[in-house]
């Protein structure tokens, strides 16, 4: 049976759920569940990066809804120790 009332949006439908977001989502690649491939090859990138002390090269992470680019993308930034700027659209 499909629930008909059921809101979904990417938006936080309260202030402590927002809070509650940022607190569960991971902060480091060892965190992040899933893309095996995807955080070993970043792992490498980032590693490569710090390791020349230059700032990671472009970066684009694309894909369907859900699968957790803005996680990583602000999973790279934290890892670079710099702040990360999210658009929608």
């Amino acid at each position: 049976m499909i629930e008909t009332d059921r809101l979904i949006a990417p938006q936080a439908e309260s202030p402590r759920e927002d809070v509650v977001d940022r607190a569960i989502r991971p902060k480091t690649l060892d965190e992040y569940v899933g893309q095996h491939v995807v955080c070993e090859q970043m792992t490498i990138f980032l590693q490569a990066a710090k390791g020349r002390g230059e700032p990671l090269d472009h970066t684009l992470i694309f894909g369907p809804p859900g699968l957790g680019k803005t996680t990583l993308a602000s999973i790279i930034a934290h890892e670079m120790g710099v702040s990360l700027k999210t658009t929608s659209g």
